[in-house]
């Protein structure tokens, strides 16, 4: 059996996760606040989305978001 070739590196850069990391200790401090609103993140899903854009801005590597499919 032949040996299965690796996909090609790594999806999020060390400083994504970096900032991924961060936004997760602020949001369990109790810190961590949604963009517009301002209001306190609860969500663990909210937090990773925060510590990625944040990344994305800095210009970290990080996938670009996905665009919602149109059903035609």
């Amino acid at each position: 059996m032949a040996a299965r070739k690796k996909s090609g590196g790594r999806k999020y850069g060390k400083a994504a996760g970096k900032r991924v990391e961060s936004a997760m200790r602020r949001k369990k401090k109790g810190t961590l606040r949604s963009g517009r609103s301002g209001k306190k993140v609860t969500s663990r899903k909210q937090a990773i989305a925060i510590g990625l854009s944040e990344a994305r801005k800095k210009g970290a590597k990080v996938p670009r978001k996905r665009t919602s499919k149109k059903s035609s």
